[in-house]
């Protein structure tokens, strides 16, 4: 049995589309909200099956990964997160690059040797990486209205993974990918699926005009805390809000906030453009945190420790 277990978001959806679409295969999805990266809990593979991992942090997924292997499953695992210490393991292939400047489908597009490399620059822009999207962009001669759709394109896609659970999202992941699945070009895609392309759209455009209407709770040269109400457009919002402001204000740090119903924030939190590190560092202090240099996040963070990571937040970025 083959299993396809990938983030939500754009980055993990449009790195399966590339793998998926130069080797088919039937596979069981495993997917969830961009914050549901413990995805290979799920996954009881045994020997003779086979599992595709994207865009999860191996560091959070370590035991399961282990246990796995252990089962006699083999594992290709591709991603751009805090790997930790990668297990040596005749089963395992690793594609693993932790630079600020690449995302998992670039890491695919290499693999496949850009066979579908359009998908792989809606993956970048919905990952904000902005000047590898154009990079990688260039070899496919195209007009800029072209290339300010698959940023669009990349940018909702990557909204859409945004949300406390399921029911927040537009389209939850697997169908997505299910509807993208078929269609070699991005662009194909955008003209065959134009209800659903809009509708993207739509949501973005509304959930971001009251994001952008919000007010820094804390505010410095240097970083910006944003909390959000306790909305499910906030929720939807978060990742792409945090983006805008990074491009907004490229030398400041950014956190956005968002309440959980269980209590305690959410939080994204993306380095200054102008110097994209230590974003990881910075949330993996915190039980639930971890992510990329550039972009990270801490998944729960109690109430009563938003002064501390307030100031560990502005230490970080002074």
């Amino acid at each position: 049995m083959q299993y396809d277990v990938f983030n939500g978001d754009a980055d993990g959806l449009c790195a399966l589309l590339q793998l998926r679409l130069a080797q088919p295969a039937e596979a069981t999805l495993v997917t969830g909200v961009k914050r549901d990266i413990e995805l290979l809990a799920r996954v009881n593979a045994q020997a003779g099956d086979h599992v595709t991992v994207l865009d999860i942090s191996l560091a959070k997924n370590a035991s399961a990964l282990n246990r796995l292997l252990q089962q006699g499953a083999s594992v290709f695992y591709v991603d751009h997160h805090q790997a930790g210490e990668i297990p040596q393991h005749s089963q395992l292939k690793t594609l693993i690059n932790t630079d600020a400047t690449t995302c998992t489908s670039l890491l695919m597009d290499e693999y496949l040797a850009g066979q579908y490399r359009a998908w792989a620059v809606v993956a970048a822009f919905g990952d904000n990486l902005m000047h590898s999207a154009q990079q990688a962009a260039q070899s496919l001669s195209l007009t800029s209205t072209q290339l300010n759709d698959l940023q669009q394109l990349g940018v909702c896609m990557n909204y859409n993974g945004y949300g406390e659970s399921l029911a927040d999202l537009h389209f939850a992941p697997d169908a997505l990918y299910r509807e993208a699945c078929r269609y070699n070009s991005p662009f194909d895609f955008i003209t065959d699926k134009h209800v659903i392309y809009q509708q993207l759209i739509s949501g973005y455009n509304d959930d971001m005009a009251q994001a952008l209407a919000i007010k820094s709770d804390y505010q410095s040269a240097s970083m910006a805390v944003y909390i959000l109400p306790d909305m499910a457009w906030a929720r939807r919002v978060s990742g792409v809000f945090s983006n805008e402001l990074a491009n907004q204000h490229p030398d400041r740090a950014h956190a956005v906030l968002n309440f959980r119903p269980q209590g305690g924030y959410q939080i994204s939190v993306r380095a200054p453009l102008s110097n994209q590190t230590g974003a990881d560092e910075l949330c993996s202090a915190f039980a639930t945190g971890g992510g990329r240099k550039s972009a990270a996040g801490i998944n729960h963070l109690p109430l009563d420790q938003l002064g501390v990571f307030i100031n560990a937040f502005a230490q970080h970025y002074h």
